[in-house]
């Protein structure tokens, strides 16, 4: 590693508004933390809990989880590791997903199912308020209003400050819009997988974060270009994937998520990194990942 990435922090990402908070724009994700398939405990619970605290002390201020994860595992992790919560650091946690075992997931994003979510989520968690909750994903028998209803009772209780969505259409944002001042958007997005560039672009043009998951999808050829431009760099894959992502918008939030020590300090580098425009426009060039559905 070199002493420029081991000196690096979230700080140089920048910061961005989120409802009433402001965060640094380089955050954590926290599912990798658990078991095969996302599945049960991590193989090395110390590991994941010195992941959790190191990241906040390398200045990252959001951590995104969601109660799917192990289930509920990730939340238990995060609790364990850093409450009581320094003031400046943001939890953002999901619901909308059962998990029937491992590698499976299936929707429940009924209100009695979101309401006892979040209440579960507050005691894992270890808060009276959960910073950020985002509803995973829209529940195709469950209407998008009977669900985001239930979040803004929630909310009018004191349990949720603010509310955002993930794996969503525009069509879904602009109904959401119309019930709760959504925040966020958590959509799969990276250099060479823009499906939701339109999401993009509409969510900066309204003033919403967008927190890109999977920032490092990529084919074979996208792979190749991405590696060729870190050589020539001298840095890592991952930290010119996150500097792209950092600058598409200035309202990306990118959560890379690691169960490595190395790993978590060498993404802080890609805060920092910034491309030329022949290098952004080279990694917007490349073939584009399909997704069969």
């Amino acid at each position: 590693m070199s002493d420029q990435a081991r000196n690096a922090t979230a700080k140089s990402a920048g910061t961005v508004t989120l409802g009433e908070l402001t965060v640094r724009r380089l955050g954590f994700g926290a599912m990798r933390l658990t078991g095969a398939g996302v599945w049960g405990p991590p193989k090395d619970r110390a590991g994941a809990l010195a992941v959790l605290r190191r990241a906040v002390e390398l200045g990252v201020d959001f951590i995104d989880t969601a109660d799917s994860y192990g289930p509920e595992i990730s939340e238990d992790l995060i609790a364990e590791a850093l409450s009581p919560y320094p003031k400046n650091v943001v939890i953002a946690t999901k619901g909308g997903w059962i998990r029937p075992g491992p590698g499976l997931w299936s929707h429940d994003a009924t209100p009695d199912h979101l309401r006892k979510a979040v209440e579960g989520s507050l005691k894992r968690l270890r808060l009276e308020c959960i910073d950020l909750y985002q509803l995973h994903i829209p529940d195709p028998i469950v209407s998008l209003e009977a669900s985001l209803g239930m979040l803004a009772q929630l909310q009018s209780e004191g349990k949720i400050r603010s509310i955002g969505l993930s794996n969503v259409t525009r069509e879904h944002i602009e109904r959401a819009r119309k019930i709760v001042p959504a925040v966020s958007v958590q959509n799969r997005y990276s250099f060479a997988d823009r499906e939701w560039d339109y999401v993009v672009d509409y969510c900066e043009q309204n003033g919403i974060v967008f927190i890109p998951w999977f920032p490092l999808g990529a084919g074979k050829v996208a792979q190749q270009t991405l590696q060729q431009i870190a050589a020539a760099r001298g840095a890592m894959p991952m930290q010119i994937a996150l500097a792209w992502l950092l600058q598409r918008s200035p309202l990306m939030l990118p959560i890379p998520g690691t169960s490595s020590l190395e790993h978590l300090q060498e993404n802080m580098l890609g805060g920092s990194l910034r491309l030329t425009e022949e290098e952004f426009a080279q990694l917007a060039d490349v073939p584009q990942l399909t997704f069969s559905r």
